[in-house]
């Protein structure tokens, strides 16, 4: 595999670059929506990294840097994505490793991340990178 230019999309058009790629994780949006919700975030320091082949997004990470007490200083990677006919051909792991040297870059002292417990392909791709099994994470998703 050549050498992937990573990224991190500035403004609407390169969003949209990203956008239908972001789809195939995150269904429950429409295109609008998604880059709607993607902008919504950025005011809050969210970004999303890509790589881009033949002018599509071929893999993406949004992800946050962020402070906490439980974590010191860290990024959180809220998404990561490599497009359904490209996985398994590297894409991932050069993602991962332009997360963690920006990461390190910006003085986090950790990497965070959850997946859904069915995504098993995910998960074994998440220990090869060196991720442990830290925590149970417990949810409500349907407060009312």
């Amino acid at each position: 595999m050549g050498s992937l230019e990573i990224r991190i999309a500035e403004g609407r058009s390169e969003l949209e670059v990203v956008g239908s790629l972001m789809l195939q994780l995150r269904s429950g949006y429409d295109l609008d929506g998604m880059l709607s919700q993607i902008e919504a975030q950025q005011e809050r320091g969210y970004r999303v990294a890509y790589a881009e082949e033949g002018g599509r997004a071929v893999c993406a990470a949004g992800f946050a840097i962020k402070t906490g007490l439980a974590w010191g200083k860290h990024m959180y990677i809220e998404d990561l994505v490599t497009d359904s006919e490209r996985r398994s051909s590297g894409m991932g792991r050069v993602m991962m490793d332009w997360l963690k040297s920006h990461a390190r870059e910006h003085g986090c002292e950790q990497i965070h991340l959850d997946s859904s417990v069915r995504r098993f392909p995910a998960h074994r791709f998440y220990l090869r990178e060196g991720f442990k099994i830290a925590s149970h994470h417990f949810s409500i998703v349907d407060l009312r």
